[in-house]
């Protein structure tokens, strides 16, 4: 016990597991706060969609030899919005517009991968998730993004709480709930984004719905719900990066077995 803590400790020394760290817990926040939002709304596939679409804009953005967070947020914010436009215009339920469109994203990254002749480390790293190479300029930018969108989701709070159990109530309220969807998108696109580099496009929605759906196992109000699916995308974030230092594991999978691990613990526990 006492040289697993030496361990913890030698590794905290490095700074690299430092902005893991940071970066990593800012975007579990994010995550758990946007997951119980879309999860209630059976939005929960969003980040499903969104991270497929984004994998062919960080493609675009490395044909281009320009920075990918760069083509990547703005491109994903529009499609998010598109999903919203589909899901309105078209009669399509939500999952089944971001169903109907998200492999669209992965069709076009593999065609860029193929086209820049094929996949290269960067593309790789996008795909499966790298936190621990996480670079000082992507951790600042990462550490930026994500503060902004945890103060706009306590600002407006109390308008997507209201959206998100009864809109015709909201109406009344005076609160618009088209537009505080498509404030909702817009976050969810952006923290998808920024989340890629800590588990990747291919796990990143785990990282949004799997603590919100264990919080919501075992908590007795919203805001409770809230703050369990922080607490835990954070420890499962925290705790798969330093699994990942100490046993050479990815962390991105890592961290997604921890979510899965503690919602069969909340499982378990409900039904006793």
């Amino acid at each position: 016990m006492e040289q697993i803590i030496f361990n913890i400790i030698e590794a905290l020394k490095f700074g690299f597991i430092q902005r893991a760290l940071i970066v990593g817990s800012l975007i579990a926040v994010c995550c758990g706060c946007l997951g119980v939002f879309l999860v209630l709304r059976r939005l929960s596939l969003i980040g499903e969609g969104l991270a497929h679409f984004s994998f062919a804009t960080i493609g675009f953005g490395l044909v281009l030899n320009v920075y990918p967070l760069y083509v990547a947020i703005p491109l994903t914010i529009i499609f998010s919005l598109l999903l919203f436009y589909m899901a309105e215009k078209a009669n399509l339920y939500g999952d089944t517009a971001i169903g109907l469109i998200s492999s669209l994203g992965i069709a076009i990254g593999v065609m860029l991968a193929s086209l820049s002749g094929g996949f290269n480390v960067d593309l790789f790293s996008y795909l499966f998730g790298d936190i621990l190479a996480i670079s000082k300029f992507e951790a600042l930018t990462a550490t930026i993004l994500s503060v902004i969108i945890i103060l706009i989701v306590i600002l407006f709070y109390h308008d997507l709480f209201v959206i998100t159990f009864d809109e015709e109530f909201a109406h009344v309220l005076g609160v618009k709930p088209k537009l505080m969807t498509k404030l909702l998108l817009v976050l969810t696109s952006i923290t998808v984004v920024i989340g890629i580099k800590v588990v990747g496009t291919m796990l990143i929605s785990s990282l949004i719905i799997s603590p919100s759906v264990t919080a919501l196992q075992i908590a007795k109000g919203f805001k409770t719900a809230i703050l369990i699916s922080t607490i835990i995308g954070v420890f499962s974030v925290i705790s798969g990066i330093i699994l990942s230092y100490m046993l050479d594991l990815p962390a991105g999978a890592s961290i997604v077995i921890l979510n899965f691990c503690f919602f069969i613990i909340a499982f378990s526990l409900k039904k006793r």
